[in-house]
């Protein structure tokens, strides 16, 4: 065991036996996994080195492969022993921590007591000055100017004041230090943990982590700053689920009632998706609401069993029912997309171009749009979809009874899942991704590190359009598809957006902020109409809501700045 008194507390590191482990573990290591890793990184950065010579460069790959081949009969003779050496000594630590951290919580728990007790010394010291010294003003100017009492005495609150900031800021890094020393001799212990076992980590040593970090970063003020809304209608969706039993509306928080909720949900998503990244390079969408109507007519059109009653300036009516099933739903997703692609991209290109903000741009491509569908179409929905294909896309699973309620599962909830994986992979795993949050943050100093703020933002417009298009193509298996249909869809993802906490000031945001806005508004929505809220009285959340997000992100981006 760790020898610990209050005086000195051995670290791990400092363990004569762990030190052992480290050195024997990383003996068995040497010719075998760490060989292998070594070979492996230099033989992946050769292969990109163009200063080398082809000849000279197949040479030594050759080489390192035999030494790779090598390595990896070393590991494998050294696993079994490597594996116990690795648990023996992991369970080693685990026992001689728990006495380190315990000392190390006592000691730093004194100097916590200590400073706090400092503190309120130091602070009765000051106000008892700061009385004196302002019964000595008041004696001094006493039956002189007023105006001079007062500048004098606004001169000893200033100070008073003064006096308590630095004070307060001081016990306060004393208890942060404190605190520092407690988190790091854990964060210590994880990683010594996952040394020994050569990089290799667990979950529930993860989640305790992430939970000693949260305690060591909680602040209630900040927390309740970035949460407080989420809290609030976390609150009301609890109130909802209460009070619908009560006034004899059933069950809410019901299978059915979820998978609704979750379908309404899934092409909403699309719209989400697609408006975040213009959210995040601080700019916004307001055509969506059209690129749905655009692409759902077409999809109607396209799908619809028989001949159509709708015209487009006065060609058709068309019946597309000679042409195979397959080939028509790849005609009308295809189609959407690239037509919703093309008035996004037209959009973009007076914004990246010309430096126009997005809301003049897609507002002049939503009037576009709106006077080509309604003055194209006279406004005539394009009726229902053929039905074998609309059930299946847009139908439902049946998976049984289950608690005594018929369930069944949306299909339109799977493409609106592959779309978030999509976009969570875009944004987080690619080049692009990243460079989204540049320019967003701060479009300057992006192009001046070699960044093409033109084609980031042509390419976020892009793939807005691309979300747009499959949204819209999925809208018209919802309902019968007309000139009229999305309006004010915009709204209700841009406001999805805000509320999954993607700012308006640009590169802060998550595509999972943007996920969790879309469940929250369509929650909202259902609720509110399964308690029988007038719909015209919805609007009203919607707007109070809207009002909280942003309210929160500017006092939050105040607060940085």
């Amino acid at each position: 065991m760790a020898e610990l008194n209050n005086k000195t507390i051995m670290s791990i590191e400092e363990d004569g036996k762990v030190l052992e482990y480290s050195k024997k573990l990383k003996a068995l290591r040497a010719d075998g996994v760490t060989k292998l890793s070594d070979c492996r990184i230099e033989m992946a950065t050769l292969k990109k080195n163009m200063l080398i010579g082809a000849e000279e460069k197949a040479e030594r790959i050759a080489e390192l492969g035999k030494e790779i081949e090598k390595a990896k009969a070393v590991a494998e003779k050294n696993k079994a022993e490597i594996a116990a050496l690795s648990r023996e000594a992991v369970a080693y630590v685990n026992r001689i921590s728990k006495d380190i951290e315990a000392a190390v919580e006592e000691k730093q728990n004194r100097k916590m007591a200590g400073a706090k007790a400092f503190y309120e010394k130091e602070v009765a010291k000051i106000k008892e000055d700061a009385a004196a010294r302002r019964a000595e003003v008041e004696r001094q100017f006493a039956g002189g100017d007023p105006k001079l009492l007062k500048g004098e005495l606004d001169i000893c609150d200033y100070e008073l004041k003064s006096a308590l900031f630095d004070s307060k800021s001081r016990f306060n890094d004393e208890i942060y230090k404190a605190k520092a020393v407690k988190n790091q001799v854990f964060v210590d212990h994880i990683q010594k943990n996952r040394e020994l076992r050569n990089g290799k980590s667990r979950f529930s040593e993860d989640m305790k982590l992430k939970w000693k970090n949260f305690l060591f970063n909680f602040k209630a003020s900040t927390f309740f700053l970035s949460n407080g809304l989420y809290i609030a209608i976390l609150i009301f969706f609890i109130f909802c689920i209460i009070a619908a039993p009560l006034k004899g509306m059933g069950n809410l928080l019901t299978l059915p009632n979820i998978f609704t909720i979750l379908e309404q949900c899934s092409t909403r998503m699309f719209y989400a998706l697609g408006v975040a990244g213009l959210i995040l390079l601080a700019g916004t969408d307001l055509s969506i609401g059209r690129m749905v109507a655009l692409g759902s007519v077409f999809t109607g059109l396209i799908l619809h069993p028989g001949m159509n009653i709708v015209t487009f300036f006065g060609m058709g009516p068309w019946d597309f029912t000679g042409i195979p099933m397959a080939l028509r739903v790849f005609m009308a997703l295809g189609l959407s997309i690239v037509l919703c692609t093309a008035f996004s991209a037209f959009a973009g290109f007076f914004c990246a171009k010309l430096k126009m903000h997005p809301f003049i741009c897609t507002l002049a491509t939503q009037l576009i749009i709106y006077g080509i569908m309604f003055f194209g179409t006279s406004g005539t929905p394009v009726g229902s979809i053929d039905s074998s294909i609309k059930d299946l896309i847009g139908g439902r699973w049946i998976i049984g009874v289950i608690g005594g309620q018929y369930v069944t599962f949306p299909k339109l909830i799977v493409p609106a899942v592959v779309a978030i994986i999509v976009a969570w992979i875009i944004w987080n795993k690619t080049t692009f991704g990243k460079n989204m949050y540049a320019v967003g943050g701060n479009g300057e100093a992006a192009a001046v590190s070699g960044i093409s703020v033109f084609w980031v933002t042509m390419g976020v417009f892009i793939m807005a359009g691309i979300f747009y298009g499959c949204g819209a193509f999925l809208e018209a298996f919802r309902a019968n598809a007309s000139a009229g249909t999305g309006q004010g869809f915009e709204l209700d993802a841009i406001a999805a957006c805000v509320v999954g906490g993607i700012s308006f000031n640009g590169g802060i945001g998550k595509i999972g902020g943007a996920v969790i806005g879309v469940i929250i508004f369509t929650s909202l929505t259902y609720c509110l109409t399964f308690l029988g809220i007038d719909t015209n009285l919805q609007f009203v959340f919607k707007g109070f809501i809207i009002l909280a997000a942003v309210s929160l992100d500017s006092v939050k981006y105040l607060k940085k700045k």
